[in-house]
């Protein structure tokens, strides 16, 4: 889905087209019946998981007021019924457990949601974070060293837009995004 359709707001975070798309494959959504969308801001990954997976429980968890605003615009904006927003802060909020979650964002509280996050996902379960800080990158890498987690995969994507400029064109980039994708395993012990 196109970043255009969306409606934005300022100070309110959206994880772009590419990285969106980049994000849902490894969410690998065909398997799953409950997403957990963590820090949901305008909602676009929520939306577009719950339009292409229609028979999908989506929970998108937002703490900010105007983002929980243009959140609930946007899911009427689309007629997503399968989409329960809950205005809470992440881990203080209690969902049913999800085969898939996605953390588009920390609010400075990184291991403690994935801590959350892997609590939250049934065996087999899928995490999908994004970051644009190294720090972070490197913080939530670390941390799932200790967890159980399996085939860990990390991937930085950089994507540029042509723009016109003047007469002519040029590519403007976006921030390089890091997004990590992990597995939770089968079976305990």
């Amino acid at each position: 889905m196109k970043d255009e359709l969306f409606l934005r707001g300022e100070k309110v975070p959206m994880t772009k087209e590419a990285v969106r798309a980049l994000a849902l494959s490894k969410l690998e959504l065909h398997r799953a019946s409950h997403l957990i969308d963590i820090g949901a801001g305008t909602g676009s990954v929520s939306i577009e998981a719950a339009l292409q997976n229609p028979t999908l429980a989506v929970t998108a968890v937002e703490r900010n007021p105007a983002a929980l605003r243009l959140l609930a615009e946007n899911c009427q904006r689309f007629a997503c019924g399968n989409i329960n927003v809950v205005a809470a802060e992440a881990p203080d909020v209690i969902v049913e457990p999800a085969d898939a979650i996605f953390m588009g964002g920390s609010g400075g509280h990184l291991r403690a949601l994935i801590d959350w996050s892997l609590h939250h996902l049934r065996p087999g379960g899928r995490l999908v974070m994004t970051f644009i800080l190294q720090e972070n990158l490197h913080e939530a890498l670390e941390h799932l060293r200790q967890t159980n987690v399996t085939t860990v995969d990390c991937q930085q994507l950089s994507v540029s837009a042509m723009t016109a400029l003047g007469s002519g064109h040029y590519f403007k980039p976006n921030n390089p995004v890091f997004v990590i994708a992990c597995q939770k395993e089968e079976h305990h012990g």
